[in-house]
């Protein structure tokens, strides 16, 4: 049943100029973008999170520790940075807020974070966007994203963007 909507699909897809390029070129552009806007590009771990109310109790934040591999935008010294994200639980009260980062302890990350020009505090530039997972790959060893793209090759796209 399927097989009958994905061809007319294609087609469709094919006669209106579509490419599959044209994914990598959004992609690109995306981290191009985010390179840009970051004042700060590292790899990291996250290492622990605490929610908390705001002064008002009425916003619900969480400040993310992630312990830093690698610098590749933004000189700085600090083994751990602290990214503050909209959102988290605390006691029986949550806040969930769409297209924000979520993150995992654990859990290895690429990020593109700036200072809040509020509280000056690390945001997620451009939402979840702007958090990448990465992952080992069980046969290569190698970090990879979660579409497998080679974090190595990430980095050299990132560094060319900043340069």
């Amino acid at each position: 049943m399927r097989a009958k909507y994905i061809f007319p699909l294609f087609v469709i897809l094919l006669l209106s100029g579509f490419k599959i390029t044209s994914l990598s070129q959004t992609i690109q552009s995306d981290i191009q973008s985010l390179s840009k806007g970051a004042d700060v590009i590292l790899t990291g771990k996250v290492t622990k999170q605490n929610s908390s109310w705001n002064k008002d109790k009425t916003r619900i934040y969480t400040d993310v520790s992630v312990e830093v591999d690698e610098y590749l935008k933004g000189n700085s010294s600090n083994k751990t940075i602290v990214v503050t994200t909209p959102g988290g639980e605390v006691g029986e009260v949550g806040e969930i807020y769409s297209h924000m980062p979520k993150f995992k302890n654990e859990e290895e990350v690429l990020l593109f974070v700036k200072k809040d020009k509020k509280d000056m505090n690390y945001i997620v530039v451009n939402g979840e966007e702007g958090k990448i997972a990465l992952y080992t790959d069980k046969k290569t060893g190698e970090k990879v994203t979660s579409s497998n793209k080679k974090v190595s090759t990430l980095k050299n796209e990132i560094k060319n963007h900043i340069e």
